[in-house]
């Protein structure tokens, strides 16, 4: 079975981290989100994907070289000025994935343990033209809701209902398998969306099946949920590695720290701390629930709660970084600067100013 992947989205909510990297680059514990991918699907005997992309995407993962766990990986372009939605990346995928037999297609931003097997298993046995991933949420009105029969069927899909009238709290988890069938529902060439436009019509035509499963499942479209599956792993797994701690300092578990990390004396990491590689923090510095990426470097007496910081980031002394706080890559921030409670700044530049309201920097 072949996998499809649509890498393409652009991250607009992740911004400013997304100015510089694709959705499916962001690090999930030191680990680029599609690495986790490929690993999952090697997994399940899966040795053949197709990624479709954009063009600085492509070019973005080709040069983060990542693992690929005996995979043979292809590329997809949607055109430059037409991007294709999520269900034209499909139909243009048509002859490279052939007419032969059922396959998979997968969200770049979702992070889940979806067993593709047992997905799998269930299509076939439905002889179904789509099939999709089901889980179970609070609040649906974000995502495509299906109304599932007792038989499996899903008689209905509403993509993003609003809250109140959402008929189920199933909602679509971003993995479908789908017969070659699947092709005659999209037209060539044009931008559709397959949980607007097709998704319903098979609904109509009792071709469109569902898979429940509770498993783990985080979009992480939205910064609050990127901090959340980054801090559910650490709760899952020992995360803690070899760095180099100054005298006094505390951690407190859970973190992961990526090679080349070094802590100054009488600083407090943790909990809930993710620092990349050649990470850099100085004497006597608080962070906690953040997640630094790599090549970062934290001055003395600075205090992290809650935030992000992008790739190669300087943080001056005495600094104090707020919860919901984003720097983009390469920011750099004076000394003695505070950053208020939701503030993002745009990479690359510099903050001399204290920053006591919340929104954009740029």
């Amino acid at each position: 079975m072949k996998a499809l992947i649509l890498a393409g989205g652009v991250g607009t909510r992740l911004r400013p981290l997304s100015c510089t990297r694709p959705k499916s680059l962001f690090p999930i514990v030191n680990k680029p989100l599609l690495q986790w991918t490929f690993e999952r699907l090697a997994k399940h005997g899966i040795s053949d994907v197709i990624l479709a992309v954009n063009y600085q995407t492509e070019a973005a993962i080709k040069q983060h070289r990542i693992p690929k766990y005996g995979i043979h990986t292809t590329y997809s372009r949607d055109p430059l000025k037409k991007p294709l939605g999520t269900g034209g990346p499909i139909k243009k995928t048509e002859k490279q994935i052939g007419h032969s037999e059922p396959f998979l297609v997968l969200n770049g931003d979702i992070f889940s343990d979806v067993n593709y097997t047992e997905l799998l298993k269930t299509h076939n046995e439905k002889e179904a033209i789509a099939t999709i991933a089901l889980h179970c949420v609070e609040d649906p009105s974000r995502y495509g809701v299906a109304e599932l029969m007792q038989n499996g069927r899903i008689s209905r899909f509403i993509e993003k209902p609003p809250r109140e009238s959402a008929q189920s709290n199933l909602i679509n988890a971003g993995t479908y398998v789908l017969s070659p069938g699947i092709f005659e529902y999209i037209p060539k060439g044009q931008q559709v969306s397959i949980e607007r436009d097709v998704f319903p019509k098979l609904a109509e035509e009792k071709a469109l099946y569902g898979y429940v499963y509770g498993g783990l499942w985080i979009d992480i479209g939205k910064p609050e949920d990127y901090l959340q599956i980054n801090e559910t792993l650490l709760d899952s797994f020992a995360y803690r590695q070899e760095n180099k701690t100054g005298r006094n300092s505390v951690v407190r578990e859970p973190v992961a720290f990526d090679t080349g990390v070094s802590i100054g004396e009488k600083s407090v990491i943790g909990p809930y701390v993710i620092l990349g590689r050649n990470v850099a923090v100085g004497n006597n510095v608080h962070i906690q629930h953040s997640v630094i990426l790599p090549g970062t470097s934290i001055s003395d007496s600075s205090s992290i709660d809650g935030a992000i910081l992008g790739d190669s980031v300087i943080i001056g002394e005495k600094a104090k970084i707020a919860k919901k706080c984003i720097l983009g890559d390469h920011v750099k921030i004076r000394d003695n600067v505070t950053l208020a409670e939701g503030v993002s700044i745009c990479p690359a530049k510099e903050v001399t100013e204290s920053v006591f309201t919340r929104g954009n920097i740029c």
